[in-house]
């Protein structure tokens, strides 16, 4: 398992680099986006979006979660966040930590907290994000479930379905046999993972 420590310095790695002038690649699988990253080392998957609550005042893209990987083209080896994003009316929660079904801590990253308005009432947006180990997301046919913790007080579990974990994996592995044969702007070949 990675440490509180490492997964934050790796979440905090993974987002700077898909922060920075992405450029789309052909998808593998139908429904996630691939792109590579600013630092061109990396190539970034993400997955199919859902809802863990109604749109924010019914604007499109709000109160969502996905899973978004991050392969590695050198060593060929997989980091994977479960990204979400929500925008709520009331006091701010503050999403600080991450825990899998069992209880066992996530390595959390806390993205962005901003503010959206406080005429009649204060609204928020919160991003973050909960590191899922690939032995962990590997062995979920069944589904995963990831519970935040916010500093207020409230819970939010998100509940992955099997075809979420199904469709990243394989837009994982379409990926690495892609980048292996040198397709996809990559002139160098990917090795296995250990």
């Amino acid at each position: 398992m990675i440490g509180r420590r490492g997964g934050w310095l790796a979440g905090a790695l993974m987002l700077a680099a898909s922060a920075c002038a992405p450029t789309p690649l052909p998808t593998p699988v139908p429904g996630v986006a691939v792109r590579t990253t600013a630092l061109a080392r990396y190539v970034e998957i993400i997955g199919l979006k859902a809802q863990h609550a109604p749109p924010f005042l019914g604007v499109p893209g709000t109160n969502f979660f996905v899973l978004r990987s991050w392969l590695d083209r050198d060593s060929g080896r997989v980091t994977t966040q479960l990204y979400v994003s929500d925008s709520y009316r009331g006091a701010e929660k503050k999403w600080s930590a991450a825990y899998d079904a069992a209880g066992a801590a996530l390595p959390f990253t806390a993205i962005r907290r901003d503010l959206i308005s406080c005429a009649g009432g204060c609204a928020w947006v919160e991003d973050f994000a909960a590191l899922i180990p690939e032995p962990e997301l590997a062995t979920a046919a069944g589904g995963l479930a990831v519970t935040f913790v916010a500093r207020s007080g409230d819970r939010k579990t998100i509940l992955l379905t099997p075809r979420q974990i199904r469709t990243q994996r394989a837009a994982i592995a379409a990926m690495r046999l892609r980048l292996s044969r040198g397709i996809a702007d990559s002139p160098r070949p990917i090795m296995s993972p250990e």
